[in-house]
């Protein structure tokens, strides 16, 4: 098969599952891609060259994974967050546009400052603290994660952009409080979604992205922010603000629970969905 006719291929299988028309050619290109390392550009450019066998048949075996729900990222490895490519895997969530959203805030209203010190906890991939690394001015940025397969991630993507930030292993729900405070910015992206809502989630997240991350218990919906608060209070300078990610359902109670405890300029942020999906707050003189 050429180039053109592999594509289109590509395209025919997986358009029956593709959530829009546009899905299965945006992933054949990535299929492309990775196996090739051709640009869309070259897709054009080289429509009639030949693919070998090989490839068609690596071509094959990728598209039965994703025909199987599993996430095109897990296949090809890697996923882009905020200009970054990144290695991703089984150990970490695959990185979500709305995520963008949240480092696009922070970078707007600390980009202009120099020297800045930030904390990014449940880190993940490191998404978050990488691209707060390379976009606010010298900062010195400290990850901390629990899972050591997650932590591998963040080594590896760290070591792959030349990035320089303090990697940590750490549980959130159990962290010491500091002697002094340390940081001026406070971020994180914890586990956040119901148990209750698996029914309503999609195979490709359920079956292949890690629980751990993902969920908490409906009873105690907020754990994660209570202890991170808890920490917060006592690790942010003065005028320092924690920025979080977070589960629609509890955004008003989360923010008058912080006011509850004395947070300055608790306000909530719709995503680009218009979903109550951030929340900000000022560490209080008086805390």
């Amino acid at each position: 098969m050429t180039v053109a006719e592999t594509v289109k291929h590509i395209i025919d299988r997986l358009s029956p599952v593709a959530a829009t028309p546009g899905e299965a050619r945006v992933m054949a290109g990535m299929i492309m891609e990775s196996l090739k390392g051709y640009s869309a550009t070259d897709l054009i450019i080289k429509a009639d060259s030949p693919v070998s066998d090989y490839i068609t048949t690596k071509v094959d075996e990728v598209v039965e994974r994703l025909l199987r729900h599993e996430p095109i990222q897990y296949i090809t490895g890697y996923t882009t967050f905020y200009g970054l490519k990144l290695a991703v895997n089984r150990s970490v969530l695959i990185p979500r546009p709305e995520t963008t959203e949240l480092v696009e805030m922070i970078i707007g209203e600390w980009g202009n400052k120099s020297d800045l010190r930030v904390a990014d906890l449940c880190s993940g991939s490191g998404c978050i603290a990488l691209a707060l690394a390379r976009n606010l001015p010298f900062s010195r940025v400290t990850a901390v994660e629990l899972s050591d397969g997650a932590i591998e991630v963040i080594r590896e993507n760290a070591r792959a952009l030349k990035c320089n930030i303090n990697i940590v292993k750490g549980d959130v729900l159990k962290m010491a409080l500091p002697y002094s405070p340390q940081y001026d910015i406070i971020v994180s992206n914890p586990p956040y979604v119901l148990e209750s809502e698996r029914l309503e989630m999609e195979a490709n997240v359920l079956d292949y992205e890690p629980e751990m991350a993902l969920f908490v218990p409906d009873d105690d919906p907020l754990r994660f922010y209570k202890a991170i608060n808890r920490y917060a209070a006592a690790a942010l300078r003065e005028g320092g603000k924690i920025y979080y990610e977070l589960n629609p359902l509890e955004a008003d109670r989360l923010a008058a629970d912080m006011r509850n405890e004395g947070w300055d300029d608790v306000e909530i942020t719709l995503d680009i969905s218009r979903r109550k999906r951030f929340l900000s707050a000022t560490r209080s003189s008086a805390q």
